[in-house]
């Protein structure tokens, strides 16, 4: 991030608003021998990276600058995807806050022979937007268009604020 000779400052001004469908992205990766197991069943860590690099994408569409993973809120893996299978994941943003967005990333895999497909994987990403410095800049508000954006974005505020009430748990813990 940066070192003791940056200071973080924030900018004048609020960037203009964005919908979550600026920014949302699907993208596709067929299943190879290397990102599995030697059962065929593709490595949790390689879904992972998957999901973060759409997210990290959303979330730099958003805010047309840097951005980095802050946590990971949520991974779930509901089934496995096997190797020679073409995995789509699907992410949009859910919540903008000042400088940190949510993402939500939806994994389907997809049998190429038989045409099945199924969603095996979801997540929850968090983001802060950076300057050219490193330090946390303000990100775009989020427009919410819609019942499904309405809908996304409750959830979301619900998931921020038992994020919080988690870490202050874990302060008053020591």
């Amino acid at each position: 991030m940066t070192d003791d000779t940056n200071t973080c400052h924030s900018p004048e001004g609020t960037p203009e608003g964005k919908t979550a469908a600026e920014s949302a992205v699907i993208m596709t990766h067929q299943v190879l021998p290397h990102d599995a197991n030697p059962a065929g069943n593709v490595h949790g860590g390689v879904i992972l990276k998957h999901i973060d690099t759409a997210a990290g994408v959303v979330a730099m569409r958003h805010v047309r600058g840097w951005a980095v993973t802050a946590s990971i809120d949520r991974m779930d893996f509901l089934r496995p995807v096997y190797v020679g299978e073409l995995v789509t994941l699907k992410a949009s943003l859910n919540l903008v806050g000042r400088t940190s967005m949510e993402i939500g990333v939806r994994v389907e895999a997809e049998n190429l022979l038989t045409g099945e497909v199924r969603h095996t994987n979801s997540a929850y990403l968090t983001f802060v937007a950076l300057d050219g410095l490193g330090c946390p800049r303000p990100a775009p508000p989020l427009i919410i268009q819609g019942e499904l954006a309405e809908r996304r974005n409750r959830q979301a505020l619900r998931r921020r604020e038992l994020r919080r009430q988690a870490i202050a748990e874990e302060r008053a813990a020591g």
